[in-house]
């Protein structure tokens, strides 16, 4: 754990005991794997709610991989579409929306959608959002389904994804839930450089946006923001932690943006309330204290504004998805209607994402 990481903590009042925990987390997340997907591939071991399949893709005529669960409860039941983070595929994380979908006795498919992305054929691409589409075209053939109950949830690159389907087919689904999403590719690219996610992008884009016209115009493409506007009609909640970008990868102004293009202009955050949140990790003065929601327990709500179809959630943490209450929000939302922003009854359970 570096200084830098040590004086964070410092900062923030988190004890020896607890730093020593988090150095062990960091590690994990390092090699790529978090304290809370560590337990899950252990269990994997012994069971597994998941059933590996293969689906038909029309954009190129290929079969692609996916994770599926299908609830044993009789007449049309939910589906949940999951997607995986940034660098994992369709074999990581499955498990732990299989488990939520089982108490609730929800269907599941967890795609791959190309896998990591950093090919071409990942990334927002064209196959990639055929991918998704596919996917709920497949768990129709294969199970019933409530069409008024088709909701998709993803965190970190998954959260890309879900914005991203959210405005390239709004016509699919009941809801969205996007946890620390990436919404702007040339704008994330810019905060990395050229190594590590930015050299993620620069190959599936075929060049850096930042020079490459051709490089920037696939960014685009390759953005939600480019197509939020279309989700208007569909509950859209987000929700982020204040420290992602500084302890996490994904600066909270993706979450924030992506909440103003959903958002009635007099509910907007401003530019320069923007700006602070993202470079103090802190709220200003212009920016009311929301009311504390229960189901976070002790994790403490800095910002929270709803508008219309769309809410956006600043809360303390980093670059962590609270799943479990984002599928408890899901199943208040049905196709066709407003959002229902009335509290859910459940207590967080969080996830350190793998990017």
């Amino acid at each position: 754990m570096d200084k830098k990481k040590i004086h964070h903590c410092i900062r923030y009042g988190i004890s020896k005991k607890r730093l020593c925990l988090l150095s062990l987390i960091m590690f994990f997340s390092v090699h790529g794997v978090s304290a809370k997907t560590l337990g899950n591939k252990m269990d994997k071991k012994q069971s597994s709610l998941c059933t590996e399949i293969k689906y038909s893709c029309p954009m190129d005529q290929s079969e692609q991989p996916a994770m599926i669960y299908k609830s044993n409860l009789s007449g049309a039941r939910p589906l949940l579409v999951a997607l995986h983070t940034w660098s994992a595929n369709y074999q990581n994380g499955g498990e732990n929306y299989a488990t939520l979908c089982a108490k609730k006795g929800w269907h599941l498919i967890y795609p791959d959608f190309r896998g990591p992305n950093w090919t071409p054929q990942a990334l927002g691409s064209e196959l990639m959002v055929g991918d998704i589409v596919a996917a709920v075209e497949y768990m129709k053939t294969q199970v019933e389904v409530d069409e008024s109950r088709i909701y998709l949830i993803g965190g970190s690159g998954g959260g890309h994804a879900a914005l991203l389907l959210a405005g390239r087919h709004p016509e699919i689904w009941a809801a969205v839930s996007a946890w620390c999403p990436i919404s702007d590719v040339e704008r994330w690219h810019q905060h990395h450089g050229s190594k590590g996610y930015g050299m993620h992008i620069e190959k599936a884009c075929g060049g850096n946006p930042a020079t490459d016209e051709n490089a920037r115009a696939e960014a685009l493409k390759r953005s939600p923001i480019t197509y939020l506007k279309n989700a208007q009609k569909i509950p859209v909640d987000i929700a982020t932690g204040i420290h992602d970008g500084h302890t996490g990868s994904v600066p909270i102004d993706h979450s924030l943006n992506a909440y103003n293009l959903l958002a009635a202009s007099e509910d907007r955050f401003q530019p320069e309330e923007i700006k602070f949140l993202v470079e103090k990790e802190a709220v200003p003065s212009t920016i009311a204290a929301p009311e504390q929601d229960k189901s976070y327990g002790k994790i403490k709500l800095h910002a929270r504004r709803n508008s219309q179809n769309v809410r956006v959630t600043i809360f303390e943490g980093g670059h962590q998805s609270l799943a479990n209450i984002g599928i408890e929000w899901l199943a208040q939302q049905r196709k066709g209607k407003t959002a229902d922003w009335s509290a859910v009854k459940v207590k967080a359970e969080v996830i350190e994402l793998t990017k």
